[in-house]
């Protein structure tokens, strides 16, 4: 018997089992794995991006180093984390309240890892080490005194008068309050493979369909996988339907892989291909002059070709790398050994429309194998923001991926799990205390 039983030991799972011990109840903690914080471990390249420093409220809550290209001016408080999930944003405000990115560094600060600020705002341990970030969760769990059990995964929860009755392979808990924060379905081998939806929907919630996000792009054009490795650090892409405004749109840094696109931009603008409904495809643009109007662009490509007798591709190469140029070429029918003064009117409006806009048909994504969060989950109007209680099935509690949340990557995504956590916790642990 115990006062709450949370379901995952990942991000916020861990949290919320610690918390609810730490205000006095009898936690057990059941994780389907062999450990703990698998997602952890892997996260952010295995350097685990905490938070995001936009999130704080004052810079010096961080003690380590702070990149001199990180503008303070950026500092918004709850309001930046909430903007990086979009619509869904607002629902996190009371979980923000209660445990917010300074009381994060502070959390992590305090169990010995130094934290510090990169120049586009992401927070990693001073150490690059996730698994700093994962042993400083497990020392304040067990002196929290909260009880965590390994491959015990929840076959099935149900009502039993004022107790929850979990089945395990090996038996049964039984609990007054009962947290779910077993994940998504982004990154399966992790074992988040959304067995939390089913429990959820079985207690009658709704589940907003489930798609990957924050997740590489596969495009049609047979050119990009040849620049595979191939990195550009300062650009703007955007998706398109086949009419009106851009549907997402990032600036940020891109990668070219063996199967499309990857990086920050892209992963952040994949969550228009991941709700695409419909039939048709989607467009991906890319943006290689930012800063530049298409005018400007213009003028600058004519003052360029009419000096000497310089290839375009040189010409080109000045800005972009010189195997992204001769591909920009052939994908405007544009003869690589075309030489400057030869350059056409037409064929020159062709190019400054491809370095201010190269459009790529978007031929799906890598799937939940390879997203780093789901877009979907339970509906949030079905659960308490203030407690994070659901409002059908009164004593149970829902914390991380698990919730129709989903944010922008930079580390917004694992404050989400440490906030609804720390609330879920907190909220549960009150709620048992009462009955």
């Amino acid at each position: 018997m115990y006062d709450v039983a949370v379901l995952g030991a990942g991000a916020a799972g861990l949290v919320a089992a610690t918390r609810a011990a730490e205000c006095a109840a009898r936690v057990v903690l059941l994780e389907k794995n062999r450990k703990a914080g698998v997602k952890i471990l892997m996260s952010g390249g295995t350097r685990c991006n905490i938070t995001n420093a936009r999130g704080l409220r004052r810079l010096d809550s961080v003690s380590g180093p702070i990149d001199p290209a990180f503008d303070p001016k950026l500092l918004r408080g709850a309001r930046a984390i909430q903007d990086a999930f979009g619509a869904n944003g607002p629902f996190l405000g009371p979980s923000l309240r209660k445990f917010d990115v300074d009381q994060t560094v502070r959390l992590f600060e305090s169990e010995g890892v130094a934290v510090k600020v990169e120049a586009n705002g992401k927070v990693f341990p001073v150490s690059d080490r996730s698994v700093d970030v994962l042993d400083a969760l497990l020392r304040r769990l067990e002196r929290s005194g909260a009880e965590i059990r390994f491959l015990s995964p929840a076959r099935s929860i149900e009502r039993l008068g004022d107790l929850w009755r979990v089945a395990l392979p090996q038996g049964e808990v039984r609990a007054r309050r009962l947290i779910l924060a077993v994940g998504g379905r982004s990154f399966p081998g992790c074992g988040t493979t959304g067995d939390g939806y089913a429990l959820a929907q079985g207690l009658g919630h709704t589940i907003i369909e489930v798609r990957p996000a924050l997740v590489p792009l596969k495009v049609e054009p047979d050119w990009v996988p040849t620049l595979r490795g191939l990195s550009l650090q300062d650009v703007v892409a955007s998706v398109h339907g086949p009419s009106g405004p851009a549907l997402a749109e990032r600036r940020e840094a891109i990668l070219f892989t063996h199967t499309g696109l990857s990086g920050p931009a892209i992963m952040d603008v994949s969550r228009a291909e991941a709700r695409r409904e419909g039939e048709g495809r989607l467009e991906l643009r890319i943006d290689f002059r930012p800063d530049e109007s298409r005018e400007d662009v213009d003028r600058r490509l004519q003052a360029a070709t009419r000096k000497g007798r310089a290839s375009v591709a040189s010409i080109l190469s000045a800005d972009l790398p010189h195997r992204l140029a001769e591909c920009v070429l052939d994908h405007c029918g544009i003869p690589r050994s075309r030489i400057g003064p030869d350059l056409s009117r037409p064929e020159r409006i062709k190019l400054v429309s491809a370095l201010k806009g190269l459009a790529l048909p978007i031929a799906g994504t890598l799937g939940f194998e390879k997203a780093e969060v789901c877009s979907g989950g339970v509906a949030l109007d079905e659960v308490d923001p203030k407690t994070l209680e659901s409002r059908l099935a009164p004593g149970l509690f829902l914390a991380g991926e698990v919730l129709d949340l989903d944010g922008l990557i930079g580390g917004y995504n694992f404050q989400g799990a440490w906030s609804t956590g720390w609330l879920a916790g907190e909220s549960a642990a009150a709620g048992s205390a009462t009955t």
